[in-house]
């Protein structure tokens, strides 16, 4: 009996959180072998077999970080060294603006290659993350006593808008979820309602001082203002042509008619595994509009299944913060399964061209290393959080083990 528990537990914490993940990751072997043709054939890198092995390596290492993420140590201890972590990335940040690697000769220094290797990261990803998780501290700290406004405003608005100055640069639609998804955690963090005013107030100023500076002068240097502006300029007017489009307006947004039109060519139920007709036509079809190609290969009922699963996972999440007599512990799950939600719901957005095109890859699916790797980081330490709470119940802990946890952490 206690081999087959010692057995179960290989799975630390949310067993049907667990099995989504699993079943998720599995599945996005397929699209990715598939769309992955696209970089053989028409972008001429590597082979789809390199690709889809590559894609299966970060697959296994994730699900491998994840389990030792999930019970290896407290979760507090994350929230310890979240602002140690979070400035080893500031300086990461720093280091990408002068030596990042940029993308196909486009202003995106977003990457950072590690020394005598040829293994490159984005930095932004990492830093999202910690600033998170550092947030949710900082947030449980105050509990203990009231902070001082200069406090709030140094220890939480600065490192935000230090955070979102050195990513939107090169990167703005993760730097617009960092401001969003900030101050979704200040609010479910219950910070004070004139401190999140004056977020909102601070960061409107930030933002339009950002884009006067990119746009009109050059201290800023490179960046991707433009290229944002144009995406923008090119949604709106494509909602406003005709039926018959100009022709400038098509090809500007070449990319979000490919994309709809595999997902009308997919219907109901689908082409088939590996048979999609746009995969060669749709740029980033492996990675930022792989949603597309999973409509086209396996019609709707492929892609309510796949939504399915991310419900599924997303009300665990919901479970999972609720039954957390932590209050860290319950802010921590809430504000990464919110990280996780929202760039879900910009890939699917994009792809069905409800929003501007953007750079965010579907969560467990799409190919791409960093971005996976920080999604089962994000859902590795949510599966801690979750074994804890057997732990409170059945030590009857509740609300005393909260208070010790809080003062702890402060």
């Amino acid at each position: 009996m206690e081999e087959q528990e010692s057995k179960f537990e290989l799975l630390k914490g949310d067993k049907v959180l667990w099995m989504v993940i699993i079943l998720i990751s599995l599945f996005s072997v397929f699209p990715v072998y598939s769309a992955s043709s696209n970089l053989e054939y028409i972008v001429h890198n590597g082979t789809t077999t390199g690709h889809v092995v590559k894609h299966m390596i970060f697959v296994f290492l994730g699900l491998g970080i994840m389990r030792f993420i999930a019970g290896a140590f407290k979760y507090e201890h994350i929230g310890k060294l979240s602002s140690i972590l979070l400035g080893i990335m500031v300086i990461l940040l720093v280091i990408t603006m002068f030596a990042g690697q940029k993308i196909d000769g486009a202003s995106a220094s977003r990457w950072l290659k590690i020394p005598g290797t040829p293994i490159s990261f984005q930095p932004s990803s990492f830093a999202y993350l910690m600033l998170i998780i550092y947030l949710c501290r900082y947030l449980t700290k105050r509990i203990t006593r009231e902070r001082l406004p200069i406090e709030n405003i140094f220890y939480i608005f600065g490192p935000v808008l230090l955070v979102f100055g050195l990513v939107a640069k090169d990167n703005g639609s993760t730097a617009l979820m960092i401001l969003m998804v900030s101050l979704i955690v200040m609010v479910i963090g219950q910070l004070s309602l004139k401190y999140i005013l004056g977020f909102l107030g601070i960061s409107t100023v930030f933002i339009g001082i950002f884009l006067f500076l990119a746009l009109k002068t050059d201290l800023i240097g490179s960046s991707r203002v433009h290229t944002w502006m144009s995406r923008i300029e090119t949604f709106t007017n494509s909602k406003k042509t005709s039926e018959i489009e100009d022709e400038s307006v098509k090809a500007k947004n070449y990319q979000v008619n490919q994309a709809k039109a595999a997902i009308v060519h997919g219907g109901i139920t689908g082409q088939g595994p590996g048979k999609s007709a746009l995969k060669q036509m749709l740029p980033q079809s492996a990675s930022d509009f792989i949603f597309a190609i999973i409509v086209e290969e396996y019609g709707f009922i492929g892609a309510f299944f796949l939504i399915t699963l991310y419900l599924i996972m997303m009300i665990r999440i919901v479970m999972i913060a609720s039954k957390m007599p932590a209050f860290f512990g319950s802010l921590l799950v809430l504000s990464l399964g919110i990280m996780i939600f929202i760039q879900l719901a910009v890939n699917i957005a994009v792809a069905v061209n409800l929003i501007p095109v953007t750079g965010q890859p579907l969560p467990l699916i799409s190919y791409g290393g960093t971005s996976m790797l920080v999604t089962y980081l994000q859902l590795g330490i949510i599966l801690n959080v979750s074994s804890r709470i057997q732990v409170f119940d059945e030590e009857g802990m509740g609300k005393k083990q909260n208070i010790e946890e809080i003062n702890d952490i402060a």
